[in-house]
């Protein structure tokens, strides 16, 4: 309703800055990143920030925060959610993107795994990576569901380019 003021919403002062990496405010890399090459410092930093402005022209947007899903990693309310990423150590052309929801119900966790993966690899020219690979860390009651639709759509992406599949309409193909 106008007027009405979003209780979620919350005033620059609980945010890190972007150029700013602080381990203490964001999730722990989870299994997905396991065994592979942890994005820290400014590395993180660096592809955090293309995150934000790829997320801002895709409208990849949390919301029940109201702001772009990038800046959930500087909410320093939800220390233990938000992206984390990594290089696949076998291949490092591919990055692996784990995100941790708020909650472990999050009803939103679908939509913003799937916009995630749509908006890296749909603007895949603003980055130095073939793919970014997108998985729902398991703390999330539906992890392994969403994880399958995910990596389905990850063979899709190898096999035709396309960041949705043949039945769903995509401006990028």
């Amino acid at each position: 309703m106008p007027g009405v003021p979003n209780p979620f919403s919350a005033s620059d002062d609980v945010f890190d800055d972007y150029d700013a990496f602080v381990p203490d405010h964001i999730p722990d890399p989870g299994p997905f990143l396991g065994d592979h090459d942890v994005l820290t410092g400014d590395a993180h930093v660096a592809f955090h920030e293309l995150t934000r402005d790829v997320f801002e022209e895709r409208t990849v947007y949390d919301m029940t925060f109201d702001y772009n899903l990038a800046r959930l990693n500087l909410d320093t309310r939800h220390p233990s959610a938000g992206y984390r990423y990594a290089e696949q150590s076998d291949d490092p052309s591919v990055l692996r993107a784990e995100f941790t929801p708020t909650t472990p119900f999050c009803p939103q966790s679908n939509t913003l795994t799937l916009a995630s993966f749509r908006a890296w690899n749909g603007l895949s020219d603003r980055h130095d990576y073939d793919m970014v690979r997108v998985r729902l860390h398991p703390v999330h009651q539906n992890a392994a569901q969403i994880n399958t639709e995910l990596a389905e759509l990850e063979t899709v992406y190898e096999e035709t380019g396309a960041v949705t599949r043949p039945e769903e309409p995509d401006e990028n193909r």
